[in-house]
């Protein structure tokens, strides 16, 4: 099934004319913020290409991130920080972030469509879908704006604290990221509770 042909389904079936598509990017890097998105598109718009954002390369997803925006009725990314990643965990973070993009929107949708198996947190009708960012187009364009939002701020970070090259793995446990951990120490917006394991093994 297209990713357009999901979308009107299931209007179809919850009697809604209006649906959000909402994803998250970031919950599993070592450092930064948490993003997420949410995205309405008119009745009857299909985006040629869209896809969910992993199976998508940087420059295609930066060339779709243009056309959401342009094509959508309404979209919103929002975050949550470093802080209140640590303060209330990553998953809640993260809802906490997809709550924020749909509360942003200027259009209010009857349902919204989440990425996994959890909903954050909202006042309009949720529905959690597994591996939404596959089968749904709106769910899929949240998913492109999300990362490709992130990615961008990760390389602004990268500025910043250049020593950590964080435009190289955004962030994520690669080998060269721990490496300049190990090198440079922790800067204030690496995750702690990400680092634990890696610190106690390190410590012995």
């Amino acid at each position: 099934m297209e990713l357009f042909e999901f979308d009107n389904e299931v209007k179809i079936k919850n009697a809604a004319s209006l649906i959000c598509g909402v994803d998250e990017a970031g919950r599993g890097p070592l450092a930064g913020d948490v993003y997420a998105a949410a995205v309405i598109f008119p009745n009857g718009v299909l985006i040629e290409g869209i896809n969910d954002s992993k199976k998508l390369s940087e420059k295609k997803r930066e060339e779709l991130f243009s056309v959401i925006t342009e094509k959508a009725m309404s979209y919103s990314i929002a975050t949550a920080s470093v802080e209140e990643i640590e303060e209330i965990n990553i998953l809640n973070a993260a809802m906490l972030a997809m709550k924020r993009a749909v509360e942003a929107l200027s259009v209010t949708p009857e349902l919204v469509l989440v990425d996994g198996n959890k909903t954050p947190d909202i006042s309009p009708k949720a529905l959690a879908v597994i591996k939404g960012d596959a089968k749904s187009q709106s769910v899929a364009a949240a998913s492109i704006l999300a990362k490709v939002a992130r990615d961008r701020y990760m390389r602004e970070i990268d500025l910043k604290y250049p020593q950590y090259q964080f435009s190289k793995h955004k962030g994520y446990g690669t080998k060269l990221h721990y490496e300049m951990i190990d090198k440079y120490g922790v800067s204030d917006i690496h995750r702690m509770s990400f680092l634990k394991k890696h610190f106690e093994k390190k410590n012995g």
